[in-house]
């Protein structure tokens, strides 16, 4: 978390680009449009669609923005927008708390997915089943203390000791290689990588810590931007927001064709994985929420207790700050 007090001290906006000389006049149209620098966690994925297709169908240009959508280099999403290098970006609900306990004030303003679709992933016949199975094996991880804690709170659940865990940092391993190579079992998406193990006919195991508690069912991903982002300029955030949140629900309702949008964008990507992915993932994007992108005070809460908790935090967060609602459409400006 030291990294937070960097940051802190590199707060600043991000300059406007020059205008473009050519004289075409559809470049003239899109020189009209206010430039938004969005930033991305990873590689596109389909936690992304929503963005992809916002800019593919027009609906940013139509709220007056022309977004550029990049990828998140060395420096990270969070550090990006908390600096104001990027307007908005992908993160996390941990990510989030984590910064705003050390002062830096990143905001979630709309949940990408509604409940938490991650969990820890084993081949089959590994026989890891349940939290008690963690025993004697070995976790692979990006090395966060969260990892553990997490493992550690499920273990206890069912008297299993954590102690007898080797955890191992494996960064950004495939999953596939690392447990046939180095680890038993470790953290995932299952709509990416879940979805790519069906594919393959690959049979795992998930464990989901939503199956056990409330406390671990938290917003992963969000979209993020920066207090004085939304002091500064609200219509921005308003209009990037209301066009967004048109693009997932697209993505909710046309799951081939917003898989196209982004297989567009990112031609290297799987084409039957993305496909396949995309179904799996849209009825997920809003769930049982009443609208996409809505975010509940308590969900913020409960992760935050649960962290605080397990002394992931130096103090408790202020939950309210961390996001907002504010910004999402509704029914009259839709």
């Amino acid at each position: 978390m030291k990294k937070w007090f960097a940051v802190l001290c590199t707060l600043f906006l991000l300059t406007a680009c020059g205008a473009n000389d050519n004289n075409d006049s559809s470049n003239n149209q899109k020189d009209e449009l206010k430039k938004v620098t969005f930033v991305l966690d990873w590689t596109p994925n389909t936690n992304h669609t929503g963005l992809y297709v916002a800019r593919e169908k027009g609906f940013f240009a139509e709220e007056g923005l022309d977004v550029d959508i990049i990828m998140p280099g060395d420096a990270g999403a969070d550090q990006l927008v908390a600096s104001g290098k990027a307007n908005f970006g992908i993160s996390y609900q941990e990510g989030i708390t984590q910064a705003r306990v050390q002062g830096v004030p990143l905001v979630s303003v709309a949940a990408v997915i509604q409940h938490n679709t991650s969990g820890f992933a084993s081949p089959a016949d590994k026989n890891i089943t349940a939290p008690k199975d963690f025993e004697g094996k070995t976790y692979g991880g990006w090395g966060s203390p969260v990892e553990e804690s997490v493992i550690n709170s499920l273990m206890k659940l069912e008297g299993a000791d954590v102690e007898k865990v080797s955890i191992v940092n494996i960064g950004d391993s495939d999953f596939f290689t690392a447990v046939q190579r180095d680890v038993d079992f470790t953290w995932i998406y299952y709509g990416w990588t879940g979805v790519e193990a069906e594919l393959r006919g690959e049979e795992i195991n998930m464990i989901y810590p939503t199956d056990y508690t409330e406390k671990l069912d938290y917003y992963t991903p969000v979209i993020a931007t920066n207090e004085k982002m939304i002091a500064d300029d609200p219509e921005t955030v308003q209009a990037f927001v209301k066009a967004a949140a048109k693009g997932y629900e697209f993505a909710i309702e046309n799951p081939s064709d917003a898989a196209d949008i982004l297989l567009k964008a990112a031609p290297d990507l799987d084409e039957e994985l993305v496909k396949a992915s995309q179904e799996w993932l849209s009825p997920r994007y809003q769930d049982d929420a009443a609208q996409w992108g809505e975010q509940k005070l308590s969900v913020w809460e409960n992760y935050a207790e649960w962290m605080y908790d397990n002394k992931l935090l130096d103090q408790p967060l202020e939950a309210e700050k961390a996001f907002t609602n504010d910004f999402l459409p509704t029914k009259e400006n839709k």
